[in-house]
């Protein structure tokens, strides 16, 4: 049976879902739906002793640490810093502009270090013109570009989503689905609302 454009447009979200799941046999090597559920609740489980774990950690380092502290490799800390956010970039743009999906993890891990650059450079600059610059510096090019490079990726991930029937066009990002339950035919997922 063909289909043609119009039948497929007229199909629902969750007709075109099942059609692409129905074409689509399920990849080799995919771990079993158990598998996927206990390596989520245990990095979820991680994560939530890391949270506890960093609350008092954060609070001690606040009450404990001096003020004012000379720090040893000042330069290779920076030098390094810097290294990496360039690798990060370079992988985003050539990711980008090949149109892989790496573009994802490297835009947003590429942004996430801009902000962290922003953040220490004001934080350790001296008052005066080295605070000024790195001011300038975070609020007109690091954190705008950090904006770019987060918020546009994944816009382009929910656009993926959307297009290939993953969630509903009308769908929130922050609560867009991990899809992996539509692999299974036999794991129906209920609706959200």
């Amino acid at each position: 049976m063909d289909l043609t454009d119009e039948e497929i447009a007229a199909m629902t979200p969750a007709e075109r879902r099942d059609l692409i799941l129905r074409l689509a046999p399920r990849p080799p090597g995919m771990p079993s739906r158990r598998a996927i559920d206990r390596i989520r609740k245990f990095r979820t489980a991680l994560m939530l002793v890391c949270v506890a774990a960093l609350i008092p950690w954060t609070v001690y380092l606040a009450i404990t640490l001096p003020s004012h502290y000379v720090a040893r490799n000042w330069v290779a800390t920076w030098v390094g810093f810097d290294i990496l956010l360039v690798a990060m970039l370079t992988l985003t743009a050539l990711a980008g502009w090949k149109r892989k999906q790496f573009v994802f993890p490297a835009a947003f891990a590429s942004g996430v270090l801009l902000i962290c650059d922003a953040w220490f450079d004001v934080m350790t600059s001296q008052r005066g013109g080295d605070l000024t610059q790195a001011l300038l510096s975070a609020c007109l090019v690091e954190l705008p570009l950090a904006f770019i490079l987060i918020a546009g990726p994944l816009r382009l991930l929910r656009y993926v989503a959307v297009r290939h029937g993953m969630i509903h066009p009308e769908s929130r990002l922050w609560r867009m689905p991990i899809p992996i339950p539509d692999l299974y035919p036999d794991h129906k997922v209920p609706p959200r609302t």
